[in-house]
């Protein structure tokens, strides 16, 4: 009989359906939307895709697709190299972070409410510390999710909500980041928004603070993030591996959270 482990348990869980698999990934085509930046910044395109073949003359029995997109579309990571904070980082690179940095305990901050309120609402550290009093410290190592509901605006005008003043959604202040990265050295943020900054960022003191301090310290980034009303506040466990791209900044990936059901 084989031995009972930790692996074999959480197997167990998985088939009786006492852990649940929630997809925290939205889908990624022709349609994602992608941050838009002043003209002055090169862009970076969505995704677009040409068939290599499909059951046809060029390969009667399969089908392919060449895609083309950029690192930060959709649903993805952003790797310490991203920001210029981060560029020197050892490790710091898509293929030369650790396997194991990928999976970590979520803590899940629900903003919703606030969010739906005041579309530029900035997470503080303070709030973040009343959160803690109901659900218990951030472990170290952690990721800390942003629940905004954001993903819920499916129209891209509305997710992407940009007005003559630019685009506007929710983030951190950059004291609760500073926080999290060194008070609670967490692995990385979460956002259901298209980036971890929030929508007026680049007007802060610094600019883009949640990337500046993020990256600097040699943490992670998830982006477009969904289903995180699905989630409870503590508990669940996020896998978020990213392509091994030689010297990649960032790539899409499929985002995945255990979670009791």
């Amino acid at each position: 009989m084989a031995p009972v482990t930790v692996l074999s348990l959480l197997v167990e869980e998985l088939n009786n359906g006492r852990v649940k698999v929630v997809d925290l990934t939205q889908p990624l085509g022709e349609e994602t939307p992608v941050i838009g930046l002043p003209p002055i910044f090169a862009p970076s395109p969505g995704f677009s895709r040409e068939v290599i073949s499909r059951y046809d003359d060029k390969g009667p029995g399969w089908y392919w697709n060449t895609i083309h997109l950029g690192e930060h579309t959709g649903t993805h990571f952003d790797a310490p190299i991203h920001w210029v904070t981060g560029k020197d980082l050892a490790n710091n690179s898509l293929d030369t972070i650790p396997a194991h940095k990928f999976i970590g305990p979520a803590c899940v901050i629900d903003m919703s409410k606030e969010s739906a309120m005041y579309e530029d609402f900035l997470l503080t550290r303070e709030q973040v510390l009343a959160w803690e009093g109901e659900h218990g410290r951030i472990p170290a190592g952690a990721w800390v999710l942003l629940r905004t509901d954001w993903w819920k605006r499916t129209d891209p005008a509305r997710f992407l909500n940009v007005k003559e003043d630019g685009p506007h959604a929710p983030g951190f202040h950059k004291d609760c980041s500073h926080f999290l990265a060194y008070e609670r050295d967490v692995l990385g943020v979460g956002v259901e928004t298209i980036g971890t900054d929030a929508g007026q960022a680049g007007k802060f003191d610094p600019p883009f603070p949640n990337h500046t301090t993020m990256h600097g310290a040699g943490k992670f980034g998830l982006a477009s993030l969904r289903n995180l009303d699905q989630l409870p506040p503590t508990g669940a466990i996020v896998i978020a591996s990213p392509l091994k791209i030689v010297e990649g900044s960032g790539s899409p990936l499929r985002v995945l959270a255990l979670a009791p059901a």
